[in-house]
């Protein structure tokens, strides 16, 4: 498809010459001759460049930059002036012009500045595509996936606080999905068009991590040979993620406190403060409250991040969201890997679910990431999960007792007739009676309640069974 150009001027001569002259370059023209036409013209019409004079009848160049300025689709536009003044050619430029060229028009001059122009634009729509295409990718992967009771109070909270400006504080074990939750809550916010920025406190070395915070000036140490912008800086506008704050050194914590209170911080080597917009999301897999008690961890700086508290349960405590999980990886890596959708096996399921995931979320993800790549069926077995002899050995209650039970009876059935009913039926009763009266400290009603018994048979079978409360204590 032929780019194409409006050319904007009310000297007819001048525009049959530009017509020329950007025909034989190959583009389509549309002309106009008055202000008025040129903004229409951009409003109504594919173009790909605008060439529009600064003086025209109706509207001037600059007062068509000043109404349009910002608007969505607008090409690359060169201002056409007879007086380059520096007042012309500031207000060209500060309401959004690529460029200007004095008349008379130079070709040679105007080809250049065209091909500058028509590249700019190819390189914008390159990264806008590129950018579109990230942010949709950044978005398809920012899910949090899950059905459990737990996993639903986690959305409520993010659909509370995510629109309020509150500093927050998630807390989880490594691999529960700690940065996605803080993802969504940006993404759900007012900042959501703003930067999202993370920083990891246990991977950046503790005499660095100022510096990434707070970045720093030229000169301010050897080897800080230009002045460099921090994670602070490069958030403004938008989100800071503060993953692993319980690493943080406590001389760096009184400066992060600082940041919160005064919105406002140092470079290194820096003299002057800078003011930021910055909300903070922090996250960390320790117990801060006990850090805090062990003076590793500033208490008004505990206090002044835990305003809002997401706490993220391990997988192995909300095992019903295993199979959504699962799901949803399966899914996703058709188009991450390209390969066919393969679903789990019953008995790959059933191995999942009794796996105890120390690793949570990101240890799940990796194991059906393996399964499915060497997997060469598209049913997945528990062969294909590799969890052979890491998943919770779960016994029944009937298994553990026949187990028990399997040598005494070996031994008693050799000796003839015995009463084995009658001499095993209490030593199984004896232990139940006991472990219900101790965990209800000896209350007779709530163990009869729990034991689904008459409470006057209980007390008979407390009498029988010598049963006192001498033994609960043993």
């Amino acid at each position: 498809m032929k780019k194409r150009v409006l050319i904007a001027d009310d000297d007819k001569s001048l525009l049959w010459v530009l017509e020329r002259f950007f025909k034989d370059k190959r583009f389509d023209c549309v002309c106009a001759t008055d202000g008025h036409e040129a903004q229409r013209l951009l409003g109504t019409e594919r173009v790909d460049l605008a060439l529009i004079d600064i003086n025209m009848p109706g509207k001037t160049g600059v007062q068509i930059l000043k109404e349009l300025k910002g608007a969505k689709g607008l090409p690359p536009i060169i201002i056409m002036t007879a007086d380059a003044t520096m007042e012309n050619t500031i207000s060209a430029m500060r309401y959004g012009a690529f460029d200007y060229i004095s008349k008379p028009v130079d070709l040679d001059e105007l080809e250049i500045i065209v091909t500058r122009a028509m590249e700019n634009a190819k390189l914008k729509k390159e990264l806008s595509t590129l950018k579109k295409t990230l942010e949709q990718k950044w978005a398809s992967e920012t899910i949090f996936v899950g059905k459990s009771k737990a996993a639903e109070k986690i959305f409520k909270t993010i659909g509370r606080i995510a629109p309020r400006d509150v500093t927050v504080l998630i807390q989880g074990e490594s691999g529960t999905g700690k940065e996605i939750v803080a993802k969504l809550i940006h993404l759900n916010s007012p900042r959501r068009e703003g930067p999202f920025v993370a920083v990891n406190s246990a991977a950046v070395p503790r005499e660095l991590m100022e510096s990434e915070l707070f970045g720093y000036e030229k000169g301010a140490f050897t080897g800080a040979t230009e002045t460099r912008k921090g994670k602070f800086e490069l958030a403004d506008g938008g989100t800071l993620f503060l993953d692993e704050i319980g690493d943080m050194e406590v001389g760096l914590q009184a400066k992060l406190l600082r940041v919160l209170q005064e919105k406002e911080f140092y470079r290194v080597g820096g003299k002057e403060p800078i003011r930021v917009d910055v909300r903070i999301i922090a996250a960390t897999n320790q117990n801060l409250e006990k850090k805090v008690e062990e003076g590793k961890f500033r208490e008004d700086l505990y206090y002044r991040l835990n305003v809002v508290t997401i706490n993220i349960p391990p997988l192995r405590e909300r095992k019903e969201d295993i199979e959504p999980l699962a799901e949803y990886f399966l899914e996703r890596f058709v188009e991450e890997m390209g390969t066919e959708r393969k679903v789990l096996s019953k008995e790959a399921l059933a191995a999942l679910k009794s796996y105890n995931w120390p690793g949570n979320v990101r240890e799940l993800e990796n194991v059906l990431r393996r399964a499915v790549l060497l997997s060469s069926n598209l049913v997945i077995t528990p062969e294909d999960l590799a969890l052979k002899g890491r998943t919770e050995k779960k016994e029944s209650l009937e298994a553990i007792i026949e187990k028990r039970l399997a040598p005494f009876i070996e031994k008693t059935t050799t000796r003839g007739k015995q009463h084995l009913y009658a001499d095993i039926l209490p030593l199984l009763e004896r232990p139940l009676i006991k472990l219900v009266l101790k965990k209800t400290r000896f209350n007779q009603l709530r163990a009869a309640e729990l034991l689904g018994i008459n409470r006057n048979t209980l007390r008979k079978k407390i009498k029988e069974l010598n049963i006192t409360k001498k033994d609960l204590s043993e």
